[in-house]
């Protein structure tokens, strides 16, 4: 059996966010049910060269099929000065659970962007008001494009409000956009005062206050993904209806980490887990809700499941490139 190599062409054009959502949603339902093994995200810290490894290994039983895999992705910080190359890479390696053969091996940083956006429109499917038709988002980077494509799969999104430091990156980000939406630019509180907010920004101090929140908005905070990072201001948090990907990721690295550190969050301010609203243990939005937050960290169950989606359709589609990895032919 040959394994197949897909860079990062072949992962965005095997990857459609009609079917990734529900994917998506599928690997929560499993991690929920007990039906997944997602072993704790490991570190290999380099600080002589400012940056660190991440290993996040997962196996998932989906039902009608099942899955494993393991992304190794790290974050160089200085890799864009100085090597002129993106901060974060990955890849993704994708096994068959029955003979561990690795069927695949993905560019797992296109993956990552991928499956984060419909992380995101998982959340907002089930937190947002249903006639929610704005979005805003905070952080115009590589992220913003897939929020934006995940999340008009769960709601009729009309108008979007893009806010960033770089100027170059919000007309970016517009003229890409402007043909299907109502796109503009703006500051944190318009994009914050949208049906729909979501933050993906690397920042360490909270750059969304709590009176330029509108009253009903869901805010998925994607940022946060290491300890010191911090979006929301903790008054947001402690108001609104809290739901987390994974209790050990959020509490260490999540939108939460800090304000949980610090004694201002705590068990009794987490409403629940995506895991336990998708399974219908908790219910999702309801009349009464104001403000909703969803703390996403990324979850190697949602890199697994990417990643089969993404190898069906590259079989399918003739896509990549075969190479007898192990010898066997």
């Amino acid at each position: 059996m040959e394994t197949l190599l897909l860079n990062g062409t072949d992962v965005r054009q095997n990857a459609s966010m009609s079917e990734l959502v529900p994917a998506i949603e599928d690997a929560f339902v499993a991690f929920e049910r007990g039906d997944a093994q997602m072993p704790a995200k490991s570190y290999v810290d380099l600080p002589q060269y400012n940056g660190d490894f991440r290993s996040m290994p997962a196996y998932l039983d989906a039902g009608e099929w099942d899955a494993a895999g393991v992304k190794w992705v790290n974050v160089h910080p200085d890799n864009p000065e100085k090597f002129d190359l993106p901060s974060v890479l990955g890849t993704m390696i994708y096994s068959d659970p029955e003979t561990a053969v690795p069927l695949s091996i993905m560019d797992g940083r296109e993956l990552t962007m991928l499956r984060t956006g419909a992380a995101a429109a998982v959340a907002t499917d089930h937190l947002a008001i249903p006639d929610a038709d704005s979005l805003g988002i905070v952080g115009a980077g590589v992220q913003s494009y897939t929020q934006l494509r995940a999340i008009s799969q769960v709601r009729d999104i009309e108008t979007v409000v893009i806010s960033d430091l770089d100027e170059e990156r919000v007309a970016e980000f517009v003229a890409t956009f402007e043909d299907e939406y109502d796109v503009r630019g703006g500051t944190v509180a318009e994009a914050a005062a949208c049906d729909v907010l979501s933050t993906v920004t690397p920042v360490e101090s909270p750059i969304v206050s709590p009176d330029s929140v509108g009253e009903h908005t869901h805010i998925n905070a994607m940022g946060a993904d290491a300890a010191g990072k911090h979006e929301i201001a903790d008054e947001i948090l402690l108001d609104a209806k809290l739901v987390i990907d994974d209790y050990e990721q959020t509490t260490h690295s999540g939108e939460i980490n800090v304000p949980w550190s610090e004694g201002v969050l705590d068990d009794d301010d987490i409403y629940g887990s995506v895991g336990e609203i998708v399974t219908g243990k908790k219910p999702g939005r309801t009349e009464e809700d104001g403000v909703s937050v969803f703390d996403s960290t990324g979850l190697a169950i949602q890199d697994v499941a990417a990643a089969h989606v993404v190898y069906e359709h590259a079989v399918e589609n003739d896509n990549g490139y075969g190479f007898d990895l192990l010898g066997l032919q």
